[in-house]
């Protein structure tokens, strides 16, 4: 199962990918064309399995905060968060290599309070300002239990386009999709203080399943 997303690309590659094969079938190397043909299957396979959106079995539960993506912890911290909150929260990163599944995922089940798009640079997504100068969304869920949390999708060195699909009012459901980055990225989570964590630096979580944090 592919991401929407991607589906324009995925047919763009694929009609690419079939032209490039017609092509090289004119080359008389015969190790050459091997080549070149193995070179273009693996990369319509990168195409594929980049914009995959396997389904994942969300255990609803307003108590809980899962994890928005697929990737590894690479930040647990306490912050000030000075777009929304503007006070201390307790922060937890997410960092996804261009290997892992790109969906987000809504952390926890609500009504989207705020939602907003900022243009930016295109730092490595793990530099410490890419939080703050690279291109990126804020969206903020507000729970009935847990209170409102913060999700920020922010675009990589790879990342050209964020897609968020989170407005303003909207009523949404934990592990639904929430939008898309395309090409390696990064997802900050801002908690109230005193949350009880579940995860740690360097696990690597699944979007839509792990439990990041519970009240």
């Amino acid at each position: 199962m592919f991401h929407k997303e991607g589906q324009k690309i995925i047919f763009t590659s694929l009609i690419l990918v079939g032209g490039l094969f017609l092509l090289i079938d004119f080359i008389e190397t015969p190790w050459l064309i091997k080549t070149l043909q193995i070179c273009l299957l693996v990369f319509f396979i990168l195409i594929l399995q980049f914009f995959r959106n396997p389904k994942r079995h969300t255990q609803h539960n307003d108590k809980h905060v899962i994890s928005p993506v697929d990737g590894k912890v690479v930040v647990i911290e306490e912050v000030e968060e000075p777009e929304y909150f503007k006070d201390k929260r307790l922060q937890v990163s997410i960092f996804m290599s261009p290997i892992n599944v790109h969906v987000t995922r809504y952390p926890v089940s609500g009504k989207v309070v705020f939602s907003k798009y900022h243009p930016g640079k295109y730092l490595v997504a793990w530099h410490p300002k890419s939080s703050e100068e690279n291109e990126r969304t804020t969206v903020v869920v507000e729970n009935q239990k847990i209170g409102k949390v913060l999700y920020r999708q922010i675009a990589g060195a790879l990342a050209r386009r964020i897609v968020n699909y989170a407005k303003k009012d909207m009523n949404v459901v934990q592990g639904n999709d929430a939008g898309f980055i395309k090409f390696g990225s990064r997802v900050d989570l801002f908690l109230p203080l005193g949350t009880k964590l579940n995860v740690n630096l360097d696990q690597k979580v699944k979007g839509g399943e792990t439990i990041i944090a519970e009240l």
